[in-house]
């Protein structure tokens, strides 16, 4: 089993996505045990306050080291983490290698940036791993934090009902994955491929790897490199 500890500000952004699917499936079965704490609880401030002004004079407010810091040490002195995570877009791309490494850490804890982002001591001193999903910016690292947990969750042994099906992913073996069909073979003068109706399995697989080689060199020939 995993357990994954989520920093953020926004715990109700995380609500949905947690609530449904193969996520639902893994906590039912006991695979992974996900929480998520809501950083204003360990803010001293009468009004819950956890942002305040950059002393470079940035536009942009900054979450507070303060509250940041007891929130990662009360989790930390209750749990050992493999990863303390931090979701910013100057992280380093996430990608399906890093989600197949983290999904055999025994708990993972995850920091949701917000605002401009946090107080850079924090990463300086607290943080093992930052993580971007893109080359763009987004409210808060709730979104993140949610794809991570989604792309490594679904890794667990057992969260899916056919385990094969994670194996033939895009970007497993650095390749895309192939075409699919399903039924009706014929469908408005549209056909399915001849050859996927055969039996066949050898030559069936030999077929999708061959697409696989195809679509990759077209759409992403950067991963062949």
């Amino acid at each position: 089993m995993i357990r994954i500890d989520i920093l953020t500000v926004v715990p109700e952004l995380l609500e949905s996505p947690f609530a449904h699917s193969i996520i639902k499936r893994a906590k039912a079965k006991g695979l992974v045990e996900l929480v998520v704490h809501n950083i204003r609880d360990y803010t001293t401030d009468k009004h819950h306050r956890v942002d305040d002004y950059a002393f470079s004079g940035d536009a942009g407010m900054v979450l507070m080291i303060e509250p940041v810091f007891r929130a990662i040490a009360d989790l930390k002195s209750r749990h050992n983490y493999d990863e303390v995570i931090y979701t910013s877009p100057d992280g380093a791309q996430f990608n399906q290698k890093e989600a197949n490494r983290l999904s055999t850490a025994g708990n993972l804890l995850i920091l949701c940036g917000h605002y401009k982002g946090i107080d850079h001591r924090i990463r300086e001193h607290l943080i093992t791993k930052e993580i971007s999903i893109g080359d763009y910016v987004l409210t808060g690292g709730e979104l993140a934090a949610a794809v991570i947990c989604d792309s490594v969750i679904r890794l667990l042994p057992g969260a899916m009902t056919d385990e094969s099906s994670a194996l033939s992913d895009s970007f497993q073996d650095n390749l895309l994955a192939p075409p699919v069909y399903t039924r009706p073979a014929e469908f408005n003068g549209w056909k399915v491929p001849d050859i996927l109706l055969n039996g066949n399995a050898a030559v069936i697989d030999q077929w999708r790897f061959e697409q696989s080689m195809d679509r990759t060199q077209r759409l992403r020939p950067d991963l062949l490199e």
